[in-house]
């Protein structure tokens, strides 16, 4: 399994994001879409994740004097583990976040100056909505989520299908300092009281 020391550099995470929806790619399409990567260090980092088993090798064609390998990700291979994310710094989750949004940054350059984008057309879209969720409360939310995307994330590459990256971020607002002392004296939250309607 992969660490977040491997996969949340911001070179390997675009590498990663490149191949998500089930694609083969070879390292000559890879340089296509990571134009702005020199093709000795994307080299590199095609080697580190396949030596770590995030990405596998699918096919093999001599081409000239050498041999084009086509890639394909093992998304199993490409996830940190819990204990591992619970064991990261303040810091660290900041740097992933950061990495994570210079990828979408670049999805979004790369798809708004190519050709003609419709973002109507498209569906592009980006939104930000608060909800006020308790914990098994989000967990059902969560739940309802993969419902409604692992069937729709099994869909191979196909006639009349456009590859969409769907982001997600789930951001909780910070506690406010007396709640977190509450917690920590294991005391019940005071709730706030409702006022009589007239």
């Amino acid at each position: 399994m992969a660490s977040a020391d491997l996969l949340l550099h911001p070179v390997r995470l675009r590498i990663v994001q490149a191949f998500l929806g089930d694609r083969a790619l070879t390292t000559a399409q890879l340089a296509a879409e990571l134009g702005d990567v020199p093709a000795g260090s994307l080299y590199r980092h095609v080697a580190m994740l396949t030596r770590a088993g995030v990405l596998q090798v699918v096919a093999e064609r001599r081409v000239r004097a050498v041999v084009e390998r086509t890639y394909m990700l093992r998304a199993a291979a490409a996830q940190i583990q819990p204990d591992e994310a619970a064991a990261m710094t303040p810091e660290q989750h900041l740097q992933a976040f950061i990495a994570y949004v210079a990828g979408m940054l670049t999805d979004a350059e790369r798809y708004l100056m190519t050709g003609a984008p419709d973002p109507v057309r498209d569906g592009a879209s980006a939104r930000v909505a608060a909800m006020w969720l308790s914990d098994a409360e989000l967990s059902d939310l969560a739940q309802d989520l993969q419902r409604v995307f692992l069937p729709r994330l099994a869909n191979p590459p196909g006639r009349g299908r456009r590859r969409r990256s769907l982001y997600t971020v789930l951001l909780p607002a910070p506690e406010p300092p007396q709640a977190r002392a509450t917690k920590r004296a294991g005391t019940p939250t005071p709730q706030p009281r409702r006022g009589k309607s007239s």
